[in-house]
C-alpha cells in the first residue's frame, strides 16, 4: 500500500480524495450487493476496502497526516460500511430471508461498537485495538464469503464476531482503566 500510496501522493490525489472515493466504491458495492450479485459484489468489496488503507498510505507518503484525514476516514469508514451491508440488506428484503436481515442487523450493531468503543477509550486515554474483528478483517472476510457465493456464513461469523471484539474491548479498558 505504501508504494502505491507514494504514486498517488506524485500525482497529486489527497489522502481525502482517496478516503471519498472509498465511500463511492461502496455505494457501487451496495448496488450490487442489492441485486444480488454476490461474485462481484466480493470482488468490489475487497477493491473498496482497498482504499479504506490507502488513504493513510497516501497521508503518509506526502505528510499529511492531520487530525481531520483521520477523523473523515474513521466516519466514512462507518458510512461505508453501513451502506455495503444496506445493500445486502435490500437483498435480503427482496428475497425474504428474515434470518440474515436480523443478522445484518447484529453485524451492523456489532460493528458500530468496535469504533465506539475504541473512540470511547482513546477519549479516555486508553489505546484500545484488542479483538479480532477490526475493519480490515471484516471486509476481507465479507468479500472471500462473497467471492464464494456464501454471504451467509460471513453474516453469522461477522454477527458473532463483531460483539464478541466490542465486548473484548470493554473487557480491556475495564483491565487498564480502573
Amino acid at each position: 500500500m505504501n508504494v502505491i500510496g507514494g504514486i498517488l501522493h506524485k500525482r497529486g490525489v489527497s489522502p481525502n480524495t482517496v478516503t471519498v472515493v472509498g465511500l463511492l466504491l461502496n455505494a457501487l458495492v451496495a448496488v450490487v450487493l442489492s441485486g444480488g450479485n454476490y461474485v462481484l459484489g466480493g470482488v468490489l468489496t475487497l477493491v473498496a476496502g482497498s482504499f479504506d488503507m490507502l488513504d493513510g498510505a497516501v497521508a503518509r507518503a506526502g505528510n499529511r497526516v492531520s487530525r481531520f484525514g483521520g477523523f473523515l476516514d474513521s466516519t466514512l469508514d462507518r458510512y461505508s460500511e453501513a451502506v455495503m451491508l444496506l445493500g445486502l440488506l435490500v437483498h435480503f428484503l427482496r428475497i425474504d430471508s428474515p434470518t440474515n436481515v436480523f443478522l445484518i442487523y447484529v453485524t451492523t450493531v456489532g460493528s458500530l461498537m468496535i469504533s465506539y468503543t475504541r473512540a470511547r477509550a482513546e477519549a479516555a486515554g486508553i489505546r484500545n485495538e484488542v479483538g479480532l474483528f477490526a475493519r480490515p478483517e471484516r471486509v476481507i472476510l465479507l468479500g472471500v464469503c462473497l467471492l464464494f457465493g456464501k454471504p451467509e456464513v460471513a453474516l453469522w461469523i461477522l454477527a458473532v464476531g463483531t460483539n464478541v471484539t466490542a465486548v473484548q474491548r470493554v473487557y480491556h479498558v475495564y483491565r487498564t482503566g480502573q
